[in-house]
């Protein structure tokens, strides 16, 4: 296992991927969600004592997304702060999505030349189902698969740029009046 820096803890997206953060990275994380009317320092202190409670009081290693929210939300409460609920998340039937990582892996020694194509194929197929959400995780890992790369690299992040870039003009394009939004994890 890699070990990270002290002070952080493994969040656990949806998707199933971890993503180390330290208390102050979380805080700009959840201000950086736009937390309504607010005051950003209160919400900061908040965060920050979330973080500590799972980190040293309980002892853990690792807390998904969902579970820190749903504490911090629970802390704002209990300082006598209005916290609104974001509208509820779409149901399955309302999400699309697909595997970054499996489409990469289906381009074969093509790589790019392929990819895009398929990617925009992939866009379409969830399109038609006329969803909500058009989810496409394993972005990372795709990435990584495309450019041969077993660390991150400045090559990378402009691949990593140019999918997210390209995905963004497919959906303007395929359904420029729909309502749909797009998720790249």
């Amino acid at each position: 296992m890699i070990s990270f820096a002290n002070g952080c803890m493994l969040f656990e997206l949806p998707s199933g991927e971890s993503i180390p953060f330290s208390a102050e990275m979380i805080s700009i994380e959840v201000m950086g969600d736009g937390v309504g009317g607010l005051d950003p320092d209160v919400v900061h202190h908040a965060a920050t004592s979330v973080f500590h409670y799972f980190k040293f009081d309980l002892a853990r290693q690792t807390v998904s997304v969902g579970e820190f929210a749903e504490a911090l939300e629970n802390v704002l409460r209990g300082l006598g702060l209005q916290v609104d609920n974001p509208e509820p998340s779409p149901t399955a039937a309302q999400c699309a999505g697909a595997d970054l990582r499996r489409l990469a892996r289906e381009s074969g020694d093509a790589r790019e030349l392929s990819f895009f194509p398929r990617l925009r194929d992939e866009l379409r197929t969830q399109l038609r189902r006329s969803p909500r959400v058009v989810r496409f995780s394993g972005l990372r890992g795709c990435v990584k698969h495309l450019a041969g790369a077993r660390r991150w690299s400045p090559r990378c992040q402009s691949l990593h740029d140019q999918i997210v870039a390209f995905l963004r003009e497919c959906l303007g394009a395929e359904a420029p009046a729909a309502e749909c939004s797009l998720v790249v994890e």
